[in-house]
């Protein structure tokens, strides 16, 4: 893994319109993701996990060019996607590339597998006409199928066929960056051990870059180099794979680890059980997005958005049992809850959006 920054995600926002008025007029609008950073160097997995609705794969459409960010920086190779017209965004198509969760619905049905995988080969030139048949018989053994199964459809495959014949795609244009939407959710678990260990192989084989969304934290741990959490369109902790595993910050992600079920029947581990239902991202509390089913929530929670602050080297979190609040934040809150939110800040490194920010490291 470089130290290179290849992806550089800055305040990333995405809103979609819920209702509108007798004229048309947008009336309320739900917030998929808000103000989310983070960073990937070249050759790294960076996991993103969280659960349904929490705005983890419309960050990956954004990436790739299929929804259009309602402010913030995608910053790819140095170069900003969002400032890119059409055409422009058109030239790096080959560069970042979409591995689907659905490797049934992502495949036409009325093509080869063959075809479905030279296609994009075709379509941007990558070489030459009578040299697609041999790159696409490459591609096939390099995923792990037999180069004779190319002229068969993909209802002839199983799903985890199926899923290797969408990564034989993706890689067919040589792409710097995979976005990897939830690429095992659909499969059988042990199906789902098989293509984890086969992208982690073509990680290390091909140098490539990804970008890898879960649900669970259980699948992330064997192919990511670092974890980013996401609740409810915010992210809430990134770090490395091993700092989050035994030592998380957030509330969410200590959550989300006790759920994880352990394979030595003597080893109990602690459930964490959260209560409360997820707000409506129409209408997300004003506060921390974790307030209502948080365990350790405090007032403060309730009335000021903690910031991603760096807490110890690499690991980041926003939550208010390590972040200070300034003064200025806080509207509604008593000279008490002041007092107990009031914390040391030594050593910390700037939030996102203040002077002093370089980004998630």
């Amino acid at each position: 893994m470089s130290d290179e920054v290849l992806l550089d995600v800055r305040h990333l926002t995405k809103s979609f319109v819920a209702d509108t008025n007798f004229f048309g007029k947008p009336t309320s609008f739900v917030q998929a993701v808000d103000d989310v950073s983070f960073q990937i160097r070249r050759g790294e997995a960076f996991g993103l996990v969280g659960e349904s609705g929490c705005g983890k794969s419309t960050i990956g459409k954004m990436l790739v060019g299929l929804l259009t960010p309602t402010s913030g920086r995608i910053i790819f190779e140095g170069r900003d996607l969002t400032a890119m017209d059409e055409r422009e965004r058109r030239t790096l198509c080959t560069d970042i590339q979409l591995i689907f969760q659905d490797p049934y619905a992502s495949l036409n049905p009325r093509m080869t597998v063959g075809d479905i995988v030279a296609e994009p080969i075709r379509t941007n030139r990558i070489l030459p006409p009578d040299q697609v048949d041999a790159r696409v018989d490459e591609l096939f053994e390099r995923v792990g199928l037999a180069s004779y199964m190319r002229n068969r459809y993909p209802h002839e495959f199983s799903g985890g066929q199926r899923q290797r014949v969408g990564i034989a795609r993706a890689l067919a244009v040589n792409p710097k960056l995979i976005v990897c939407d939830e690429p095992v959710s659909a499969l059988d678990v042990s199906v789902q051990a098989q293509v984890l260990n086969l992208l982690d192989d073509l990680k290390d084989q091909l140098g490539l870059t990804y970008l890898f969304i879960a649900h669970g934290l259980n699948v992330v741990k064997h192919v990511s180099d670092r974890v980013g959490v996401m609740y409810l369109g915010k992210l809430m902790e990134v770090a490395g794979k091993r700092d989050l595993y035994h030592e998380p910050l957030c509330p969410y992600t200590q959550a989300l680890l006790s759920a994880i079920p352990s394979v030595d029947p003597k080893t109990r581990r602690k459930r964490i059980i959260l209560e409360g239902d997820v707000p409506s991202p129409i209408d997300p509390p004003p506060g921390c997005r974790f307030v209502n089913r948080c365990f350790a929530r405090e007032g403060v929670c309730e009335v000021a958005a903690p910031d991603l602050y760096e807490e110890l080297p690499g690991h980041w979190c926003a939550c208010h049992r390590y972040n200070a609040v300034p003064e200025e934040r806080i509207v509604a809150v008593s000279h008490d809850l002041l007092e107990q939110a009031a914390q040391p800040t030594f050593g910390r490194t700037a939030a996102p959006g203040t002077l002093g920010y370089k980004g998630l490291a």
